[in-house]
């Protein structure tokens, strides 16, 4: 029986807007970012979801309980959707961090899968306990909805496995916005499809759901060298 998931990345925070390396950092909801999570609620409100899942977090924890309050559900928690740890890089632009840690930042900068700062996590570790999260929260609701609130890098390490491309341009090949909608409808353990990514349309500006040129976001590649 298929199940959908939707797969929803936190709404802003004060270091989101700001760049910065956050994945074990604990930072709050910006206003901004609890704008957005109230609008996606809106969106899902008549969608039959049966079960909410997120980050431990407070920025997913947040998001999940604005997004299942309509529902009349709990959020629960699952640390296999917690973002990825920078380590010793946590709070840095990644232009400081390339700045201040030159080798180690060249290492990861090439093969963020396999490389993991001082004290930080590998995108390997880091699918490596999302996917059975992810595939056990499946399993456990056949032929239902089930909305899974994470991070950025998670999520993007989730699609990486799950459809099969180079997992070490993740950084490079996918973009995440605040708040974004991305729907997963999974057939079986073994069988899942890519239906909705990155989907704003519930607050980007006048409704329109066109997504402006990449810049930055922690990537040299789209960031011109700027942090």
């Amino acid at each position: 029986m298929k199940t959908r998931v939707f797969l929803v990345r936190h709404g802003a925070t004060v270091l989101s807007a700001e760049d910065r390396f956050a994945g074990a950092t604990n930072v709050e909801l910006s206003e901004g970012g609890r704008a957005q999570a109230r609008a996606l609620a809106q969106r899902l409100a008549g969608q039959p979801i049966a079960a909410f899942f997120a980050s431990p977090l407070d920025r997913t924890t947040e998001t999940a309980r604005i997004l299942a309050r309509p529902h009349d559900l709990a959020v629960q928690a699952e640390a296999g959707f917690l973002e990825i740890n920078h380590g010793v890089w946590e709070g840095l632009t990644r232009q400081e961090a390339e700045t201040k840690f030159r080798h180690p930042y060249l290492k990861w900068e090439s093969d963020p899968y396999n490389f993991a700062p001082e004290g930080g996590e590998t995108g390997l570790a880091v699918a490596a306990r999302a996917m059975p999260a992810l595939l056990r929260a499946v399993g456990a609701h056949p032929g239902e909805m089930i909305c899974v609130v994470s991070h950025k890098a998670t999520i993007r390490l989730l699609l990486g496995a799950i459809l099969g491309f180079d997992p070490r341009r993740y950084r490079d090949h996918l973009d995440l916005n605040p708040a974004s909608l991305t729907i997963l409808d999974f057939r079986d353990a073994l069988e899942a499809r890519l239906t909705l990514y990155n989907d704003v349309a519930h607050y980007a500006p006048d409704g329109l759901a066109i997504p402006p040129m990449p810049g930055g976001r922690l990537s040299k590649v789209w960031g011109e060298g700027k942090g």
